[in-house]
């Protein structure tokens, strides 16, 4: 069962791994988030530290695309997100953000950095093995 770490007013909070679990990422699940899983990993990383390495089927959405008013992609609406960034900072204004407009959303403690320290799938834009930027 998964916990949520919520704060008066704010949105909640899970581990990497309730995050894995969440989206599809979870054991049995080495080849990725299924698109069907309940809910969407959005990843709020700047381009070049996706580029890098993030999660398999994630959704790309900076912060600051999200700050001037970009709207989710039609596959995200509607769904729970789990929001993740590099170490957790950005994901938790995106996830109060993402609150604010209506839409269900937690953060991820520790971002891609404990995601990736997890043992959990990071690629690069290429579909190859990626790291953490």
């Amino acid at each position: 069962m998964s916990v949520f770490r919520r704060g008066r007013g704010s949105p909640g909070r899970v581990t990497v791994q309730e995050a894995a679990g969440r989206t599809g990422h979870g054991h049995g699940g080495a080849s990725g988030g299924v698109r069907g899983a309940a809910a969407v990993l959005l990843d709020v990383r700047e381009p070049y530290e996706w580029q890098a390495g993030h999660a398999p089927h994630a959704v790309h959405l900076p912060l600051s695309a999200l700050v001037a008013g970009a709207g989710l992609p039609g596959h995200a609406q509607s769904r729970p997100l789990v929001v993740i960034c590099r170490s957790g900072n950005r994901s938790r204004q995106a996830a109060a953000l993402l609150t604010s407009r209506g839409a269900e959303a937690v953060d991820v403690i520790g971002g891609m950095k404990d995601w990736a320290g997890a043992g959990l799938p990071v690629v690069d834009s290429h579909g190859r093995n990626g790291s953490v930027a």
